[in-house]
């Protein structure tokens, strides 16, 4: 195999430029904070570029929102949040994407804003809840019933329920995720930032090149190179990515000032714009995702993003699986190669959970909740990060095809509830 391959920059997208900052109470200081956050991001975006790296989009994750917006009725939230979405506005930078969450809901209360609010502001609200457990293990099944029930009004309110897109319940996730909706920043800590990859592109180029010219047959010496080759391609960028900060914070001196370095999240991040990672199971020798092999694979590939070096790893930093982000894993749901077991199951040695997963419009609460509860028992019991992300369909049923409109979202058979 030619080495040299991978060090192609187009292969490696940088997702996100992710700021974690506090807004407080008082909204005379939120646009100067919103205006540090958006120029820290457009700068380090242009040292990227100058470095031939694209950066697909840039974010800014609050503490949780009932600690700055008034939410003391959803009319005077929605005013608050309209103010926040201006200050966004005044600052986008032109062909960059901006991104926005609120934090986390923390209460029963807010968690019942929240699909207002998302129908309101959509990718201005992007929002999370984290369910703890007890000293016994279990979840807090009442947190989990109400965002069942928050779940189910988002895909009322919003077309075809795509608000989903932008709420997520977080279990045993750590603050400093670069990647919506299940990023949250705890004020206690300082502002900060996160840089997240997309590489699908980047793996299923190192596989196919290595598998052109493979000798290995011994199955053991067979995913041991290919773990090699995966890790050493990550490894290149995340270097490039290392060196090209060293060299800002020495140029700059104010570069750290505002917002603190703190990791990379070095999960593969698929999109639909991007190789599938159903490719790269093709790849790494099974069929496809869902068949005999999968699991084997999954840990394989949990364990290349884990491997990397130089920087600290944060947030997820695992193999992400998102059903309908993917066009790979939405055209699997079409062939009915996997069901929402095989994701939990895989879930098991990677991330994410269940993560934009359509279900049947009509599908109860009851099932919601235990969906979220098998999820989250997985997350405490394994100690890793795992969300659930669903998307109701409203007025279809397993089986039949989405027709979502999001540029965001792939269109894919609806996954039964068991």
């Amino acid at each position: 195999m030619n080495y040299s391959t991978y060090q192609n920059k187009d292969l490696c997208k940088i997702r996100t430029i992710t700021t974690f900052l506090t807004l407080k109470k008082n909204k005379t200081f939120w646009k100067d904070e919103i205006e540090k956050a958006c120029n820290f991001c457009n700068e380090l975006t242009k040292k990227f570029n100058e470095n031939n790296y694209e950066v697909q989009s840039i974010r800014i994750v609050t503490n949780a929102f009932a600690e700055y917006l008034d939410i003391s009725s959803l009319e005077s939230a929605k005013a608050d949040l309209e103010i926040l979405s201006n200050h966004l506005n005044t600052f986008a930078n032109e062909g960059l994407r901006i991104r926005f969450a609120i934090g986390e809901a923390k209460t029963i209360n807010e968690i019942e804003l929240l699909p207002e609010l998302i129908a309101s502001y959509g990718d201005l609200c992007n929002a999370c809840v984290n369910v703890p457990i007890n000293e016994y293990d279990i979840l807090d099944n009442e947190l989990i019933r109400h965002c069942s029930k928050a779940v189910q009004k988002i895909s009322q309110l919003t077309p075809r329920g795509e608000g989903n897109f932008n709420f997520t319940v977080n279990f045993n996730c750590k603050t400093f995720i670069p990647y919506f909706p299940a990023s949250y920043h705890d004020s206690k800590l300082e502002n900060s930032y996160v840089i997240g990859f997309e590489t699908p592109d980047l793996l299923v180029h190192v596989l196919e090149e290595f598998n052109k010219n493979k000798e290995i047959k011994n199955h053991q010496e067979l995913f041991s190179q290919y773990y090699k080759i995966m890790n050493q391609a990550l490894q290149y960028h995340v270097n490039n990515v290392k060196d090209i900060l060293d060299l800002y914070e020495s140029e700059d001196e104010n570069f750290s000032k505002d917002f603190k370095f703190v990791g990379i999240d070095s999960s593969a991040a698929p999109s639909k714009n991007c190789s599938s990672m159903t490719k790269v199971y093709e790849l790494l020798g099974v069929p496809y995702f869902g068949a005999a092999g999968s699991v084997e694979v999954s840990s394989l590939l949990t364990k290349v993003f884990k491997g990397v070096e130089n920087l600290p790893l944060v947030g997820f930093s695992g193999l992400m699986l998102a059903v309908i982000e993917d066009l790979g894993l939405a055209k699997g749901t079409v062939k009915n190669n996997y069901d929402i077991r095989t994701l939990l199951t895989n879930s098991a040695v990677c991330g994410i959970g269940l993560d934009t997963v359509p279900i049947p419009g009509n599908t109860s609460i009851d099932k919601i909740s235990a969906l979220m509860r098998d999820t989250g028992t997985m997350a405490f019991r394994l100690n890793k990060p795992l969300t659930v992300r669903l998307f109701p369909y409203p007025e279809k049923e397993a089986g039949e095809l989405t027709e979502y409109e999001s540029d965001d979202l792939c269109n894919c058979a609806i996954l039964e509830v068991p």
